[in-house]
């Protein structure tokens, strides 16, 4: 039962792994691991690139705890089952024209497991998935399953307070209750800006989009620019009227040709050249070159989640922290000096987004206007140099992060970047003081 994650970068053998069919199952296994005095994880889709998963012991995957389990038409709230992947969300939500209100650029993620672990899209006017939460199921180390929420009593409005991003240390999710919003199309602009100019102006131009994220490879002056314009469904025909077919509505040759930008530009040849830049260092400047304008510009109007998604065949490592977006420009500008001054080879891409403040306790964006910096590296290389050159300008920023990324902090660090940190400690004491739901790496994050 040996299992890595989706990067490769961690692997554990656990001792047995349950894949319950209610919840009452669920509550059993959970019972007697505490009585067992052994440990539980929960598993969704094994995308998160840290040990966060991991175990020795006891796994539990809730792929069949999946699909809506409530609906609330009047409020706009939809209830999944924890073990729901994002990319059968659409299909649920479609036929009753609803929608998330936001989405990562990568769905294969459980519902649970993206909110667990901070997901979170783009865009200064929405929030990450845990600030779409209105309440949750989840199985304790006594067997209860509690509904927390704002609304709830006692402890059970704590854990919703603290726990929204959670990474399993309350216990098994079960059911999520999320806002939603009348589903809605996205007019797509990708082209090339000058970095220098966007890097100076991207707080602004952040503010004046719906939703505006960036791409810029090491050594290259070019942005590829994705700037995502909301388009009610209601407004559709009107809006393409008054476009003028800027952007163009799917077609056979528009599919065609998204499919040669995602797969042959954005996969297929982004393999080759991580490829040749690991096997020749010396050429990995020229090949960013090339890569850069081998992508073509674009503009087109389709659904919500076919614009926000894109194929991520290429599989790479990653550290993201969420920093104050105001300090975005003097950052960005620290990042591309230190790389130009090591003459770091890099193969992949930063990746620039935004997201809302929130008030979720382990959110990155906890209380402020976030920009996401995120860097990558190929899975055949190591991440730890590079990443290590990056980090400590992240964090002199304030920077707080991702829960399922990469990163460096122990407990202390933590605490610092995390206005909640102790509160979402204790209270993980107070619910598991056994530790039935830990494991060694959040041992070391939240017990020091």
């Amino acid at each position: 039962m040996s299992w890595s994650n989706w990067a490769g970068t961690t692997r554990c053998t656990p001792t047995s792994v349950h894949k319950p069919q209610t919840v009452r199952e669920l509550a059993s296994i959970v019972k007697a691991a505490a009585f067992a005095e052994s440990t539980v994880r929960p598993l969704g889709a094994g995308h998160s690139f840290t040990p966060v998963a991991t175990t020795s012991d006891i796994r539990i995957q809730l792929d069949h705890l999946s699909g809506i389990s409530g609906l609330d038409m009047e409020n706009g709230t939809v209830t999944f089952r924890a073990g729901t992947r994002l990319r059968d969300v659409p299909g649920l939500l479609g036929p009753i024209g609803l929608a998330l209100s936001n989405q990562g650029d990568v769905d294969p993620q459980s519902v649970a497991g993206a909110v667990s672990t901070g997901t979170h899209g783009t865009g200064l006017g929405y929030t990450g998935f845990g600030g779409m939460l209105r309440s949750f199921r989840l199985v304790t180390p006594d067997g209860r399953e509690r509904l927390c929420s704002p609304d709830a009593d006692g402890i059970d409005a704590e854990i919703f307070r603290l726990g929204r991003i959670g990474l399993g240390l309350f216990g098994v999710l079960t059911e999520l209750t999320f806002d939603t919003v009348p589903e809605f199309h996205l007019a797509a602009d990708e082209h090339a800006e000058n970095f220098e100019e966007l890097r100076q102006t991207f707080p602004e131009r952040a503010r004046s989009a719906d939703h505006l994220e960036f791409f810029v490879f090491p050594g290259t002056d070019t942005a590829l620019v994705k700037e995502n314009t909301r388009v009610p469904a209601s407004e559709y025909d009107e809006w393409t009227r008054r476009d003028g077919g800027s952007h163009r509505t799917p077609s056979k040759f528009l599919t065609a040709q998204k499919f040669f930008s995602e797969e042959v530009v954005g996969n297929a040849a982004l393999w080759a050249m991580c490829e040749a830049s690991r096997l020749r260092p010396n050429l990995t400047s020229r090949l960013n070159t090339i890569a850069v304008g081998s992508v073509p510009e674009q503009k087109y109007i389709d659904e919500s989640h076919k614009v926000f998604v894109s194929p991520r065949r290429v599989r790479f490592s990653e550290m993201e922290y969420g920093i104050p977006l105001d300090d975005a420009p003097e950052v960005l500008s620290e990042i591309r000096a230190a790389i130009d001054r090591t003459n770091s080879c890099v193969s992949f891409p930063l990746e620039v987004r935004t997201a809302a403040a929130d008030d979720v306790a382990l959110s990155t964006a906890y209380g402020r206007e976030t920009c996401y910096i995120a860097v990558h590296r190929y899975h055949r290389e190591n991440w730890r140099g590079y990443f290590g050159l990056i980090e400590p300008i992240l964090r002199a920023a304030g920077g707080r992060p991702h829960w399922g990324k990469l990163h460096s902090l122990q407990n202390s660090a933590l605490r610092e970047a995390y206005p909640l940190f102790d509160e979402v400690s204790n209270l993980r004491r107070q619910v598991d003081p056994e530790g039935l739901f830990l494991n060694p790496y959040l041992s070391n994050l939240f017990d020091g």
